[in-house]
């Protein structure tokens, strides 16, 4: 590609970059849980009303203890669920008003990467058929362009030619997932949701990954939904956090202001319990008392009362919305009414 292409090209990925893939709205998942002929089922409220955007270009990391809704969230953006309500627009159509045909049709902009990337791969299946099945099942291409696309692929992400016919226990983890995040890219999807990618590997392996997709992020790009308990990876890889506690987001912002001055107590909690590389950083650790409340029986008022250490009279009655700061973000606290 001459100079003149290629700067075109390149003003065209910049004019790309930041256009907006995906909003949700008030976005909710109920489950109904027992019930039977005498007694009424319960409602586990695994989703309560999340909104956001993704961006081409951008990470949205979403983070918070197990059970505060993030694998449910992830579900519903991979429209592998509906929601119970809400709205999900993506592409500018909205999820929860297609049928099924409609859905598989939007399926292939919205691709999965899970966290146990052997769990993830047919042990039977050469990794090549692996990486040409989606193309297999969702394209009319023959077999020549298939593998041509597959080998593409596997060097887009660091594998080399003669990994084609070889077996997923013939990897290492690091391996794996980079075939499926190979696998993932096939259908040159528009956002990836990446559900703890990296948490099975070791530290080393971590930061390969982690590069990696940046790296592909930087070049075909992609919105991440980036789920993930460990803030010093969300720190890395993020440009907006949402934190979430028992299926309602309680702050949401840029990360660099989320990770130097976080507002919630909960999101307090989280960062003072992360380690930091620097051996003059002194931090205050705030232990959060007892377990988080079950969603089927959420606590009156806003359900991290129970357990925060600045809550007062208020906080046991009403429960509090996403109220807009001045710095880009938002937090859901009787504190910052």
């Amino acid at each position: 590609m001459n100079t003149g292409a290629a700067m075109k090209e390149e003003a065209k990925r910049q004019a790309a970059a930041g256009e907006t893939v995906l909003v949700a709205e008030n976005l909710t998942r109920h489950y109904p849980v027992g019930g039977g002929l005498f007694q009424k089922a319960a409602v586990l409220k695994a989703l309560d009303g999340a909104s956001f955007e993704l961006q081409r270009g951008r990470t949205l990391a979403v983070v918070g203890e197990s059970g505060c809704g993030k694998s449910t969230l992830a579900r519903l953006v991979t429209m592998i669920e509906a929601p119970s309500s809400g709205s999900l627009i993506i592409g500018g159509e909205d999820v929860a008003r297609l049928d099924r045909t409609e859905r598989a049709r939007l399926r292939p902009k919205v691709q999965i990467v899970f966290q146990n990337p052997y769990g993830s791969l047919n042990p039977r299946q050469r990794i090549g058929a692996a990486l040409e099945e989606p193309l297999l099942v969702n394209t009319d291409l023959d077999a020549a362009e298939r593998r041509r696309r597959a080998m593409a692929m596997m060097e887009n992400v660091g594998l080399r030619p003669e990994h084609y016919n070889r077996y997923p226990h013939m990897f290492s983890g690091g391996q794996r997932q980079r075939i499926a995040i190979a696998r993932a890219l096939m259908l040159d999807p528009d956002i990836l949701v990446l559900d703890e990618p990296v948490s099975a590997l070791d530290l080393s392996i971590q930061a390969q990954v982690l590069n990696l997709l940046v790296d592909l992020q930087e070049r075909l790009n992609l919105a991440y939904l980036f789920i993930s308990h460990d803030l010093s990876v969300v720190r890395y890889i993020a440009d907006t956090v949402m934190v979430m506690y028992l299926g309602r987001p309680v702050e949401h912002g840029p990360a660099a202001e989320v990770f130097s001055t976080p507002a919630h107590p909960y999101t307090q909690a989280l960062l003072s319990a992360t380690p930091v590389a620097d051996p003059d950083h002194v931090s205050e650790r705030i232990i959060l008392k007892g377990e988080m409340p079950s969603p089927i029986a959420p606590p009156p008022g806003c359900p991290f009362n129970p357990r925060c250490p600045k809550a007062f009279d208020r906080c046991a009655q009403d429960i509090p919305r996403l109220h807009p700061q001045g710095d880009g973000r938002a937090v859901s606290c009787h504190l910052y009414d």
